[in-house]
């Protein structure tokens, strides 16, 4: 059975139900399917009858499957007995480290504990004897459930037709490259290994990684210019000299999601908005740390504030104040301080009485005067109207289907993106394309209100980065009905869409109209809405 008559439906070896093309390279294709004797997604690789490496894919995956390290991508089945060869190996949910660098690099810290445990990884396969030698940034991904997985070990460099003399020598290298690009966003490799932008070289020597992005620290830079032969330090050998020169520098603890470093998504430095402090790239953190410094010269002020106090008190000018004018009534005579402070007091009394007559609002239209001045007093009280976060009523899955599809997988999690915690667990399926491979044109969340309300801005957090999020409003359950409010790119944190001026309605809409890529697949973690009741 060749690749080109392989179509989604297909089942191999009776269990292996393919339900998604992936990718096509080389005479082989990745698929998304589903075991269906144990009930799980697996990733299958199918071949192509011309595929002149047919026996040696199989048996380096049979190799692979003896592997046990937990962060290297496990294989279930390899079989070439039949019509159709395949490999059947672990499907990993997550987001690819070239995806988290889409919009900027990784913060350092969290660079260097992604490439630890990648390099403990491919020591451990090494220890086993097997290797990568083709290690790019599509290789490393950060799981949903919060693992690194390293894809590809054995299996790739057959497909690619890769060989080396030194095999632990090319992995050293190969991730070396990748924590080049975690710390700068550019790619030290060939132009087929990643899309990011290529590093900037001299003489086919790529620049060191303090030269392209600030905040890099000098051990850092030396561990990765060792491993690409930059400068005349002593290279790195072995994944694991690799894995202990990283054991040595400072690294950050990884968040949920990578991208929330980083969000990012994205990278981890997207994610500042939410959580500054671990987030920021140093350069940053000195211009951040000040802000809080005025708290320190508060303990300057309160002694002031004390002595005010005391101050205060002692002269008590408010009883001066208020006998003052007992003593311009009266004159400076003692004697007739008795009869006027009887008058006085009438006069205070009467005063009083038509004062709290003014304020009641009972003088009607005798005192326009008094009276228009109580209702400007309350009217212009309120002038502002005040925003609030608002609570949702109930939450649906909205899709824009074409040709009669329905991506059954957004109707699972719904209440996650509004139970107030960011790691929430609402995804669509994985496409082939960011255009959900021509079956739908938006999928996202359809938030009942409850009643109309005033929307004022609402704030997403979504785990991805890349493709577009739109979020609109209005009365209408049906997404092309509703207005509009504005549309982004997720950056791996949270984004927010402010409406000017605020949008009324009672459904509010946040859906992708183009998925992030690697893989194509739309996440959402956290939505609320802030306004006021319509």
């Amino acid at each position: 059975m060749s690749t080109s008559v392989i179509e989604p439906g297909t089942r191999l070896a009776g269990r292996y139900r393919l339900e998604e093309r992936i990718s096509d390279s080389g005479g082989s294709s990745l698929w998304k399917a589903i075991d269906e004797i144990l009930a799980r997604a697996v990733a299958v690789r199918t071949f192509d009858p011309e595929f002149p490496r047919i026996a040696e894919a199989v048996t380096s995956a049979r190799s692979a499957s003896r592997l046990t390290d937990p962060r290297l991508t496990q294989v279930f089945d390899a079989d070439d007995s039949g019509e159709s060869a395949y490999i059947v190996s672990e499907w990993v949910a997550g987001e690819p480290l070239e995806g988290m660098l889409s919009k900027a690099p990784l913060e350092p810290g969290r660079a260097a504990t992604l490439l630890y445990e990648a390099s403990e990884a491919i020591s451990a396969a090494h220890a086993a004897g097997l290797s990568h030698l083709c290690l790019t940034p599509r290789d490393l991904v950060w799981t949903t459930g919060g693992t690194v997985k390293i894809l590809g070990v054995a299996t790739d460099a057959v497909l690619c037709d890769r060989s080396s003399d030194d095999s632990a020598a090319e992995d050293v290298r190969g991730l070396g490259r990748m924590l080049y690009a975690a710390l700068t966003a550019h790619w030290p490799g060939d132009e087929d290994g990643s899309a990011l932008p290529a590093a900037p070289a001299s003489d086919g020597v790529p620049h060191a990684p303090r030269q392209v992005q600030a905040g890099i620290s000098h051990g850092v830079d030396s561990i990765v210019c060792r491993c690409l032969g930059i400068g005349t330090g002593e290279p790195l050998a072995t994944p694991a000299d690799l894995a202990k020169a990283l054991r040595g520098v400072p690294r950050t603890p990884l968040p949920l999601f990578a991208g929330l470093g980083n969000a990012p998504p994205a990278s981890p430095r997207q994610t500042p908005p939410r959580r500054p402090a671990p987030q920021q790239a140093p350069p940053t953190q000195p211009h951040r740390q000040p802000a809080p410094e005025p708290p320190a010269a508060s303990h300057v002020p309160p002694p002031r504030a004390r002595a005010q106090r005391h101050a205060s008190p002692p002269p008590p000018p408010s009883t001066s104040t208020r006998t003052t004018p007992a003593h311009s009534h009266g004159g400076p005579k003692r004697p007739a301080n008795p009869a006027l402070i009887g008058i006085a007091a009438a006069a205070l009394t009467v005063i009083v009485g038509l004062g709290a007559w003014a304020l009641s609002g009972t003088g009607g239209d005798d005192d326009p005067k008094g009276g228009g001045a109580t209702d400007n007093s309350q009217t212009s009280a309120p002038p502002k109207p005040s925003v609030a976060k608002l609570a949702p009523q109930g939450v649906s899955p909205a899709e824009r289907p074409v040709g009669g599809h329905v991506d059954g997988a957004i109707g699972k999690n719904l209440a996650s993106v509004i139970d107030g915690k960011p790691s929430g667990s609402w995804e669509t399926q994985s496409y082939a394309d960011s255009d959900f491979g021509r079956y739908s044109k938006g999928l996202g969340v359809l938030l009942d209100m409850g009643k109309p309300v005033k929307v004022a801005n609402v704030k997403v957090y979504s785990p991805v980065s890349g493709g577009v999020l739109q979020v609109r409003v209005g009365d209408s359950q049906s997404p092309t009905d509703l207005k509009r409010l504005g549309e982004q790119a997720p950056n791996g944190g949270e984004v927010a869409f402010a409406a000017n001026p605020q949008a009324t309605g009672r459904y509010v809409l946040v859906w992708f109209t183009k998925l992030p890529g690697g893989p194509f697949k739309g996440r959402l973690g956290e939505i609320a809405v802030y306004g006021a009741a319509g």
